[in-house]
């Protein structure tokens, strides 16, 4: 089952609090999601919450149709002091010109 990240402004900002946000299968429930979680990234998922978007279909800029999956976007809310390493934002360094 694959489980994609969404790396976006407010999920990054979420993150720093202890929630991330995942994109799942449709038909996949929240005991699921939590038991893959934990599996996957070695952590203790607390809270679970689930966002369905309807799929549909759409025209695209040439006229033709395009079909658009419907996907389950979930919430996760971990125990306190523990975090996920593909959310970690690393500060860079700017270097100041003279």
């Amino acid at each position: 089952m694959k489980i994609k990240p969404v790396i976006s402004e407010k999920s990054l900002n979420e993150a720093k609090s202890g929630k991330y946000t995942f994109l799942f299968p449709i038909k996949v429930t929240k005991p699921e999601i939590k038991k893959l979680v934990d599996q996957i990234f070695d952590v203790h998922v607390l809270t679970v919450k689930t966002i369905t978007k309807k799929g549909g279909s759409r025209l695209t800029m040439l006229g033709k149709k395009q079909s658009i999956k419907s996907i389950k976007k979930a919430v996760v809310t971990l125990k306190e002091g523990e975090k996920i390493e593909i959310f970690d934002v690393k500060k860079e360094k700017s270097k100041k010109k003279k």
